[in-house]
């Protein structure tokens, strides 16, 4: 199992930025990838950007290509989010995950077994 704790979420206006941090502990030296999922207040949590643990593979959703970049340090066993241009739309609560097997789909919330407690971030227009 692998504990994921986030941080860096708040209020920003739009355009602003914020860099989300998601720190790994426990079973580290199993995972596969990491990645952010957001959901925002009744809407289903999608996909943001993920990441793989070794090698330079990333994945982005549509919406924030161009705006977030996600990247690692696995000497620290954390995963950042770097959020640039937010837009209101942007304002969710944001989730770090893992998986510890190999998939080749990164988009779907079932292919990742450990989930952080989440962080929120708000984007005022």
């Amino acid at each position: 199992q692998v504990l994921l704790v986030e941080s860096g979420g708040g209020l920003v206006q739009a355009g602003g930025s914020l860099r989300l941090s998601c720190a790994a502990s426990g079973s580290t030296f199993s995972l596969d990838a990491m990645g952010w999922f957001r959901q925002a207040p009744g809407k289903e949590r999608e996909f943001v950007a993920a990441i793989r643990w070794s090698g330079y593979s990333t994945y982005y959703a549509e919406s924030v290509k161009g705006r977030f970049t996600i990247s690692r340090d696995n000497a620290k066993n954390t995963v950042y989010l770097q959020m640039n241009s937010l837009k209101p739309e942007d304002t969710a609560v944001y989730y770090c995950a893992a998986r510890t097997y190999y998939s080749d789909n990164y988009v779907f919330a079932r292919n990742y077994n450990d989930w952080g407690q989440g962080t929120q971030v708000t984007v005022s227009s």
